[in-house]
């Protein structure tokens, strides 16, 4: 079969699946129609196919399927969840794939439905028996909300491979570093009353002044001490986003709430970064008499850097002939790595096209995009590199 028709079929049917994922549960929505649809494909081309259900989210599942067998291999991976749409934003319809101007359009085409034809289509010439060591596509849950498809893999130890090529947006050039992602919330409770005597309760407001000054002294103490002029932004950030508190101009505050997020660099790790800030809040909670609670929104995602020697960042370098470089979004790569796999971020597509109103892929980077990944499991699955 013609490999664009059947690049445009195959995404045309994960297109019209919906599987939206959201904090939110207006919007969320399970991925299971999608890794059905996935799973029966890779079982026509001869893969071995588990479904691995989430815990405690109905109707999410990831899927492992592997073709061939042995201790190393290579891991094609992808999520399949995408982020909530305005429809009224939307010139075509987002759940039908329609074509225009040498492009795909529809929800998820390019972040990141549009990887998955692409992994079928350079795997359909290795399904003969030729492998060396195995092809495993791999297709995860909730990447867009809770990465809690990619964490529940990290948990089980699953899947084995020794190299992963995560298929995120990058114009099909070779990413081997993003920051990670924070975002967290500062819920101050202290105690309303009369404003006219200060005495009577305790002001939430006024300790979150405390709270966000000492969070801008931290960033200034971070971006002091972290640099990496491989990213167009080479410090970590912290942006203080969302805050809310109060009720009436002469109630003492009883309850403040910040939302804020923190972007760290390669070599800085979420847990800690937690840890140190929640410390830092205890003498605030001394001074002030207030409770302090910090709690994560997201589960957070650690930055992700591969190391410029490693082989699969050197292969994807020679076949593209683009220098392996950075990204300020953050992916399931992290996720990857501690799996013990040499990761690469690496597809067809633009990210400046992803949560976008009629998001597409173009035609042009599918050929090049199989190529691509076609000459990778030659090189890691057949030669056994």
């Amino acid at each position: 079969m013609n490999l664009l028709k059947s690049y445009r079929d195959r995404l045309s049917q994960l297109v019209a699946v919906p599987s939206v994922s959201s904090p939110s549960a207006q919007w969320d929505m399970g991925n299971r129609g999608v890794i059905d649809v996935l799973a029966n494909w890779c079982n026509e081309l001869g893969f071995a196919t588990e479904v691995m259900p989430i815990p405690g989210r109905p109707n999410k599942a990831n899927l492992i399927a592997t073709l061939g067998s042995g201790p190393g291999g290579l891991v094609l991976a992808g999520h399949t969840d995408t982020v909530p749409y305005d429809e009224n934003r939307w010139q075509h319809d987002p759940f039908r794939l329609t074509e225009q101007n040498d492009r795909l359009y529809g929800l998820g085409a390019t972040d990141m439905k549009g990887f998955f034809p692409v992994a079928l289509a350079a795997a359909e010439q290795f399904a003969k028996g030729q492998l060396q060591q195995p092809l495993i596509i791999l297709a995860t849950a909730d990447e867009e909300s809770s990465m809690d498809g990619a964490r529940l893999l990290t948990q089980l130890g699953r899947p084995k491979g020794r190299y992963a090529v995560v298929g995120e947006p990058t114009g099909l050039k070779p990413v081997r570093m993003h920051k990670g992602i924070m975002m967290e919330s500062v819920r101050i409770q202290g105690l309303a009353g009369h404003s006219s005597n200060p005495a009577l309760g305790k002001n939430a407001m006024e300790a979150m002044h405390l709270v966000i000054g000492d969070l801008l002294a931290f960033r200034t103490e971070l971006q002091s001490r972290y640099n990496n002029p491989g990213f167009d932004v080479a410090i970590p950030t912290l942006n203080l986003g969302h805050i809310h508190g109060g009720d009436n101009p002469n109630r003492i505050c009883g309850h403040c709430e910040l939302h804020f997020d923190l972007r760290p660099l390669p070599g800085m790790q979420v847990s800690e970064l937690r840890e140190v800030i929640d410390r830092r809040f205890d003498a605030i909670r001394e001074t002030t008499g207030t409770q302090i609670l910090c709690e994560a929104l997201i589960g957070g995602v650690d930055p992700f850097e591969e190391s410029a020697d490693s082989a699969l960042v050197q292969a994807v370098e020679k076949l593209t002939g683009h220098q392996a470089e950075s990204v300020a979004f953050a992916t399931e790569a992290a996720f990857m790595q501690q799996l013990g796999m040499e990761t690469i971020v690496f597809g067809p597509g633009s990210i400046d096209q992803a949560h976008q109103p009629d998001e597409f892929i173009p035609l042009d980077q599918v050929q090049p995009a199989v190529d691509a990944l076609t000459d990778l499991v030659q090189r890691f699955c057949v030669e056994g590199a």
